[in-house]
């Protein structure tokens, strides 16, 4: 097996795209090649096994990948309407919405010529995924990328204020579907500060919460079950306003105990919809919205929806590798490891 990827980060969280080594996904659309993946009767964190899933595991496992490692299988679109589609995946299975690789992919389809940009101004990028179309809006100045803002799916607010039972206390947990389904709680309520010193804390209390959720029906989405239940849980600090609007601090829990390093594309969607809802973002304001390492995003309500509202989120992607990944047929490892 020899699979050939070129790596990016968005403020931080990995994202490796598959360029070569794949073999074909059966299905007419993105979603249907994701059900393909899991694979009868496997789900989104624990898929059937076969060739495909054997790249996945071979790339986000030790010793070529590692436990926070994130990727997608670069798919055809359901319809020329779309440049591509993709397949997000993750240590433990397959995602149905990821806001970092989104830019990451933007940036990769103008760097590689997949998609023309110009010198100066924007190049955009339409891309499939499994929760819908979603597209990034490549920035260039001097022939260079110097942002990307990603364009989600519309995001519903599912429920507000519902009271989860933890080791912690009684804390009152936020939902939104973002493409996937959101969890917000505020850090300060379980005793905690998003800090990297409490990343233990706060990735055991973030699994806790996603497992009481797991029988919520506002987890449910109304319209497609294969986006239903709680992906991610959101655990924010509120910091000082800043003069365009509000400022919090956030890790983003999600698949199982994974962290986001990056502030979350899709979670900050969900923030922006909860935030919009509490009147905060009125008259043009964003969110700045800082991730437990320190980067940043930015983001806004572009306008109302039917299901909720239309979020953009700013950040920045850089590439940092390509790879040519081997399977040697006498390594006793195999597709690897975790620890």
């Amino acid at each position: 097996m020899t699979v050939v990827t070129v790596d990016y980060h968005t403020a931080g969280e990995p994202f490796r795209i598959v360029t070569a080594g794949l073999p074909p996904v059966p299905g007419d659309t993105v979603a249907e090649r994701r059900a393909v993946a899991l694979g009868a009767g496997g789900t989104a964190t624990a898929p059937r096994p076969g060739a495909l899933d054997d790249i996945r595991r071979l790339l986000t496992r030790e010793p070529r990948g590692h436990a926070g490692m994130y990727g997608g299988f670069v798919v055809p679109a359901d319809d020329g309407e779309a440049h591509f589609g993709v397949l997000f995946w993750h240590k433990d299975g397959y995602s149905t919405a990821c806001g970092h690789g989104t830019m990451a992919l933007g940036a990769w389809a103008v760097d590689s010529g997949l998609v023309a940009a110009p010198a100066d101004g924007t190049a955009w990028v339409r891309i499939d995924v499994p929760s819908g179309r979603v597209s990034a809006a490549v920035h260039r100045t001097g022939g260079r990328t110097t942002a990307i803002t990603f364009r989600n799916v519309p995001t519903r607010i599912a429920a507000r204020g519902l009271p989860v039972e933890t080791a912690r206390g009684t804390v009152t947990v936020d939902l939104a579907h973002a493409g996937a389904c959101y969890a917000s709680v505020r850090a300060a309520d379980l005793g905690l500060a998003v800090e990297p010193g409490q990343l233990p804390e706060l990735t055991a209390a973030g699994r806790e919460i996603r497992a009481a959720l797991a029988d919520e029906p506002a987890t449910r989405h109304p319209a497609d079950p294969r986006l239903s239940g709680v992906y991610g849980v959101i655990l924010y600090d509120e910091l000082p306003d800043t003069p365009s609007g509000p400022n919090q601090r956030n890790v983003t829990v999600f698949a199982d105990g994974q962290i986001d390093r990056s502030p979350c594309g899709s979670g900050t969607s969900a923030r922006l919809a909860l935030l919009a809802a509490d009147g905060r973002l009125g008259d043009g304001r964003e969110l700045r919205h800082e991730s437990v390492i320190g980067t940043v995003f930015t983001g806004r309500v572009a306008a109302d929806h039917p299901d909720g509202v239309v979020t953009e989120v700013t950040g920045t992607a850089h590439r940092t590798g390509e790879h040519r990944f081997v399977l040697d047929p006498y390594d006793t490892l195999g597709t690897g490891f975790l620890l």
